[in-house]
């Protein structure tokens, strides 16, 4: 009972916060509004204040769960309960280091590149157009980020072969770009080059001390397939409807 009243609290306080945030940004001379500015522009104080208002978003009601329940009656009680999380990252410090050694001699070693522009030669020399094409543009990207877990790295290495191959076939620069982030995101948890594993790893085990890495991607692969399938489902079904990605970038290339 006191957990479902401390949910119930977290979820009062958290609805007061999103509440207040929507005030203040609610009228143009709001605290969170920018008068001088006029449209999206006008925004850009909330835009740029989005990381504390989230650390404040999920801190609030923390604490009103805490205090609901009684595991959090003062300032020493939070304090603890933080010195707790941070000692679960002593695990990640030691992995961590071994993890920038592997992934630093890997990098040295040119692997991941020539794989990517083999990769993309390969993709490129059978002809697809279309959704095929979309579709293993976005299957090679998830492959190479298997091997090279930096968004930017392989844009770079992607991009000028893609960008104008596309735009031959009549996609916008943008339409690649999320195309890319679809193949890019869909194996982030199940590889161990991607700097954020440690971390993952170490929250595992908190609750499953025997975990290992191969625990941890036989648990995840299941997710990283059905991402991939309903993704690429989404990718083809917006192709097909040829829907604009957002305001100012079109789907379609028209020189």
């Amino acid at each position: 009972s006191e957990e479902r009243g401390g949910l119930v609290a977290a979820g009062l306080v958290f609805a007061a916060t999103i509440g207040a945030i929507v005030w203040m940004s609610s009228q143009p001379d709001s605290i969170l509004r920018d008068p001088s500015k006029t449209g999206i522009d006008s925004y850009r104080p909330l835009f740029d204040s989005l990381v504390g208002l989230l650390m404040v978003a999920f801190i609030l009601p923390g604490l009103a769960y805490g205090w609901w329940t009684r595991q959090i009656r003062n300032d020493r009680d939070a304090a603890k309960m933080m010195n707790q999380t941070m000692s679960a990252m002593g695990s990640y410090v030691v992995m961590a280091f071994f993890a920038a050694q592997f992934i630093e001699w890997f990098k040295k070693s040119n692997l991941g590149l020539v794989l990517a522009l083999e990769g993309a030669a390969a993709l490129k020399s059978i002809h697809l157009t279309g959704i095929p094409l979309m579709i293993g543009f976005v299957a090679l990207t998830a492959l190479i980020n298997l091997l090279i877990s930096s968004a930017s790295a392989k844009w770079a290495m992607l991009a000028p072969i893609f960008v104008p191959l596309f735009m031959q076939l009549g996609k916008s620069p943008e339409a690649v770009q999320a195309f890319y982030r679809v193949g890019d995101s869909v194996t982030n948890i199940i590889t161990p080059l991607n700097i954020y594993f440690p971390i993952l790893l170490a929250v595992v085990h908190r609750y499953v001390p025997s975990a290992g890495m191969g625990t941890l991607i036989a648990a995840m692969i299941p997710y990283s397939i059905a991402f991939f399938a309903f993704w690429s489902a989404m990718v083809a079904l917006w192709v097909g409807f040829g829907w604009p990605l957002g305001p100012g970038a079109p789907l379609e290339y028209r020189p």
